[in-house]
């Protein structure tokens, strides 16, 4: 998903809406939290998510703790905090008097590992009560939630595996199954929210640690930081920086302390440059009588072209190297100047001789452009210098050429030379930098699988958990499955051995409930009526068609369901072939375990009417 400006009006969304400006962090890993938690609410692109933050307030928690990974623990990268432990607090304390305070900052606290590992090491170096008089270190954070945490400085026993054994036992106490910071050098740490991007910078630290906070963020923020982390610093103070960040091609702030380490000082000898003053003015030439003969030998034979023209513009001198440079004769001596090609090739001389006569002082022109009759390039620097004599009556002119071509092409090629360089440098700047952001990148993702890594961690573990659970939930399913079994084993024991008992005996046997519904008849029963059991449980007795008047036996259930004692009762029909009979009934309860009334159990023997029983 490219960075587009739909993005970045995501981005001024978030600042408006909640205040957290994140346009200073790098767009790659931004980019990754933010579509982290849209796949999360299955949002399509910027504009649904910007919608789902418009309307789920608490989204934007989930989508802080996203982008705020807080990746920290005790000691972490254990050679650095042995080098703070063995050079950096000593000499911070050698630079202090005996009861001077010491400032600390840990910047992108987290959870408050760092800052608490601090204050182990420097109550190891100044014993626990000179901590508590003299040192002070402020944690700072943008996430409130991880500044809650930390406040309260309880942690897991996975959480101190890099704490050495000798140092948990002095600095931490139990609580709850894990592990609390001693209460009383608590104090010394003072947790407050801070944003490095917007904030002002807590001033006179002695010590600055801030690692791996500065790879999240892009270069002109990162400048910004670094400018408010020299701000401050103390003249003497030092800077910790993460393994994956370097400041040597950063700003010229800091001077590595101990590179390796990652541990800078701040650079106080940075001063600006001095301008360099204008370049040194022309010797005037010396005072001349009378023209310069052609005769005379120096002149005649000076490396340099030269020639002298009198005040009313008439050539007096002309030299060999002039001659052979313009191509020039000793007949033109005497001639006016304006008459020969010199005096408007390479360059207009005669407004030049009348500034620097009228002004009696050299007239220098530089890098002339000069095609030559042959068609070579050359480059003059021209000078004209009035010519005075003795007594200060001004007697023309002497002009000089000076042929700077290879000179010229010295500078132009140290000029080729001097920007190759610059764009060879400019070009390995670029590649380190890029080389320190793409392990920035590499850092800043290997976090967040370290963070991944945990959360996948922390699933496994739950999922054991209810895995755990679960086998115990299926053990004890089984066990009462057994028991259920057991149950129905007996139940159907039970219900065989009543219905063998029910078989065996001759007279009919009816069992009723408090409904008067038929719960039980026997063989004898169906026998007698011509109705099979499964045709009348459930049924109410007292509606059933069976060939004598049951409704008769409604007074003696009721009273036997009342607890009364029912007494026998007899009555007259017809069996299931219309044969008379007489039956005599007994009315028995039918109770529970409890000793509770479940309902009445009715004993009937039948004969033929006129019959004895």
């Amino acid at each position: 998903m490219p960075c587009d400006r739909t993005f970045e009006q995501l981005l001024d969304y978030v600042r408006t809406a909640r205040g957290f400006d994140y346009t200073g962090y790098k767009r790659p890993s931004l980019m990754r939290r933010f579509q982290k938690r849209m796949q999360v609410v299955k949002a399509a692109n910027w504009d649904e998510y910007r919608a789902r933050l418009d309307s789920d307030a608490g989204e934007f928690a989930a989508l802080f703790d996203t982008i705020l990974i807080n990746v920290t623990g005790f000691f972490r990268d254990a050679e650095a905090w042995q080098f703070m432990a063995s050079d950096v607090i000593p000499r911070i304390l050698a630079q202090k008097s005996a009861r001077s305070p010491i400032r600390i900052w840990s910047a992108g606290c987290a959870s408050g590992e760092e800052p608490y590992s601090l204050a182990m090491l420097f109550a190891e170096a100044i014993g626990d009560d000179e901590l508590k008089q003299r040192v002070k270190i402020y944690a700072t954070d943008v996430d409130e939630e991880a500044l809650t945490q930390a406040r309260h400085a309880i942690y897991t026993e996975k959480q101190l595996a890099g704490v050495p054994e000798e140092l948990r036992g002095r600095y931490f106490t139990g609580a709850n199954h894990n592990l609390s910071f001693r209460t009383d050098l608590r104090r010394v740490v003072i947790f407050g929210r801070n944003d490095l991007m917007q904030d002002p910078p807590i001033s006179r630290v002695d010590l600055l640690v801030s690692r791996n906070t500065l790879m999240y963020f892009n270069a002109p923020a990162q400048e910004r930081i670094l400018a408010n982390f020299y701000f401050a610093l103390s003249r003497h103070g030092f800077l910790m920086m993460g393994k994956a960040e370097a400041l040597q091609t950063r700003t010229e702030l800091f001077q590595p302390y101990n590179l390796k380490r990652r541990v800078f000082v701040k650079n106080t000898g940075i001063e600006v440059e001095p301008r360099r003053g204008p370049p040194a003015p022309f010797e005037e030439a010396e005072d001349e009588e009378t023209p310069v003969p052609t005769a005379e030998p120096a002149f005649e034979q000076a490396s340099l072209a030269q020639f002298v023209v009198d005040v009313t513009g008439r050539v007096t001198a002309i030299n060999h190297a002039a001659r052979a440079m313009f191509g020039l004769k000793l007949r033109d001596v005497g001639r006016p100047l304006k008459d020969l090609e010199v005096s408007y090739r390479p360059l207009e001389l005669r407004s030049l001789m009348d500034q620097a006569m009228s002004e009696r002082r050299p007239v220098t022109v530089k890098d002339v452009d000069w095609f030559q009759p042959g068609g070579d390039e050359r480059f003059l620097d021209v000078q004209l210098a009035p010519l005075v004599s003795s007594g200060g009556v001004l007697i023309g002119v002497g002009i000089t050429f000076a042929d700077i071509t290879r000179a010229r092409q010295l500078q132009d090629d140290l000029e080729r030379a001097r920007r190759d360089l610059e764009t060879a440098y400019e070009e390995l700047q670029s590649t380190v930098e890029e080389l320190e952001t793409t392990n920035e990148e590499l850092q800043s993702t290997n976090e967040e699988l370290e963070t991944t890594n945990e959360e996948l961690q922390s699933t496994n573990e739950e999922l054991e958990t209810m895995n755990e659970e679960l086998q115990s939930t299926n053990e004890e399913l089984e066990t009462m499955n057994d028991e259920l079994r057991d149950r129905t084993d007996d139940a159907l024991g039970a219900s065989a051995f009543l219905g063998s008992i029910l078989s065996s005996i001759p007279q009919s046997v009816i069992v009723v409930d408090s409904q008067f519904r038929v719960l039980a008849w026997s063989r004898a029963t169906a026998e007698l009526w011509g109705l099979r059991a499964d045709e009348v449980e459930g049924q109410n007795f007292l509606n059933l068609d069976i060939g004598v008047p049951v409704a008769e036996f409604r007074k003696s259930i009721r009273e036997a369901l009342s607890g009364e004692e029912a007494s026998g009762t007899t009555i007259t029909g017809h069996d299931r072939r219309g044969r008379p009979i007489r039956c005599d009934v007994q009315f028995t309860l039918l109770k529970t375990y409890q000793d509770e009334i479940q309902g009445v159990i009715l004993v009937v023997s039948a004969s033929p009417d006129g019959a004895e029983t």
